[in-house]
Formats: C-alpha cells, sequence, structure tokens
C-alpha cells in the first residue's frame, strides 16, 4: 500500500447463488464493518485468481459461509454438511497459507477460521452437537444465528484488540476446530469447551474467531473493534503487538 492511502481489505465470498441469479454473494455486514473502519472493501469471488488478487491487497478477510469438504481434514462425511463448494476450499486454502507466509493482516471468521486451521494441519469437529451435546446453542436450528459468551486469554493478542474477560458473540455454526494446528494458539472458548478463537503469534495482525463480529459490529464497540485492529494493521503493513512484543 502507498503511503497516506487508504487501505484496501479484501473479503471473500460464497459460492456461486442459484436462488439469486448464479450471483456470487457476501452479506453486507462485513463490508460495512470494515467501511466504518476506514478501509476499503474488495470482494473475492472463489472464480478470480485469488493469490493473484490478493498481491494488491493490505489486509484480508476469511469469511462465514458453508462447510468445508471432510475430506480436506481427513474427516467423515455427515448428513448435516451443506453447501459445499470444491472452488471455494481449494482458493481459500491457498489464501490461508498465503497470508501466514506474507505476513498479510488477516481476520478470520467462522468458516474462514476452520480454513485457517485446516489450511496449516489442524481438524475441525463435524458436527458439534454429536461431540458436545446441545447444552449450548451455536446456532439455531436449521441455520440461524445463536448468542452466548466466550472466554478469552487475558495474555492474548485478542485480549489486546477486544479486551479480555467474557465477550457476548452471535453465533451461527454446527462445526469447529477439533485439534488445533501447531502454529495456532487457542486463546478463547465457549463454556462447554468449544474451541472459539485461534490467533498466529508468529505472525503480526492475524486473528480467527469463531462467531460472527460482523453481525453485532454496528452496536458493539468491543466486535467492531475487530475490524479496526484489522484495518489498522493493514494501514502499517506490520503493527507491534501490545502484549506480546
Amino acid at each position: 500500500m502507498r503511503a497516506g492511502t487508504t487501505p484496501v481489505i479484501g473479503l471473500t465470498t460464497y459460492g456461486r447463488d442459484p436462488a439469486g441469479g448464479g450471483n456470487y454473494t457476501l452479506p453486507a455486514d462485513y463490508c460495512d464493518a470494515i467501511v466504518r473502519a476506514d478501509g476499503i472493501p474488495v470482494l473475492l469471488p472463489p472464480a478470480t485468481d485469488m493469490l493473484g488478487a490478493v498481491e494488491g491487497l493490505d489486509g484480508l478477510v476469511l469469511s462465514g459461509g458453508g462447510d468445508l469438504d471432510p475430506a480436506s481434514y481427513a474427516g467423515e462425511s455427515h448428513d448435516s454438511v451443506y453447501m459445499v463448494d470444491a472452488g471455494r476450499d481449494t482458493g481459500e486454502l491457498a489464501l490461508a497459507r498465503f497470508a501466514l507466509d506474507r505476513q498479510l493482516p488477516c481476520l478470520c471468521i467462522c468458516r474462514g477460521t476452520q480454513v485457517l486451521n485446516v489450511a496449516l494441519g489442524g481438524t475441525l469437529i463435524t458436527h458439534l452437537p454429536e461431540r458436545v451435546g446441545d447444552g449450548l446453542a451455536h446456532r439455531v436450528p436449521p441455520r440461524r444465528p445463536a448468542y452466548h459468551d466466550v472466554a478469552i486469554e487475558p495474555d492474548s493478542r485478542l485480549a489486546a484488540v477486544v479486551g479480555a474477560g467474557s465477550m457476548f458473540v452471535a453465533s451461527w455454526h454446527h462445526q469447529a476446530v477439533d485439534v488445533a494446528a501447531p502454529r495456532l494458539r487457542t486463546v478463547a472458548r465457549a463454556a462447554d469447551g468449544v474451541v472459539e478463537a485461534l490467533e498466529a503469534e508468529d505472525h503480526p495482525w492475524l486473528l480467527a474467531v469463531q462467531w460472527h463480529p460482523e453481525l453485532t459490529a454496528i452496536q458493539d464497540p468491543r466486535q467492531q473493534a475487530l475490524f479496526g485492529g484489522l484495518v489498522a494493521a493493514a494501514a502499517v503493513g506490520r503493527v507491534s503487538d501490545p502484549v506480546l512484543s
């Protein structure tokens, strides 16, 4: 990014929506949160040369959406798996590795957190209710958001961005991180033990949250701070960590 220009943030999109005329889509909440943080959002549909496109970007959001193909993490197929998109999987797994290798500021959201973990060698729980039960809802059937608290590790980069302690989040998933990849540290969990956030300590600014901060960022400054932190990191190219440096 040239000095004095507004950071340009790439956001991955969902695959083609047959009900929407075959258009690539992404909920406006993602872009709105980037704009509020003084960034310029640019959409990255799976059909693009994703690695070529990201070369000109200052930051990256790996967005939510459908499930990864269980084969990508040596998982078993399940009736609950939906919206698998092989092209999107391939492109985003490569993007996640690129963000790590190039030290590109990156925020991973829901599916994006799972993509990051799988890209670096971690595994997923294919269907949460079969592992942790139904005591804490991570989504409302069939596919609507639920709301619950997460506990954030106090000595984490995440805590430096949004504050330590408990945080109320919008949750919308039926899968989650099982074994975290070796390069990633778990820095938040739900009350049922489900991994809710990861970060890479060998990267200047990479945060991955299992919840959907874009859904409540307009009224919750702590959620908006995730987007603000990303854009601020993108503006300087590399930031010093307020906790770990």
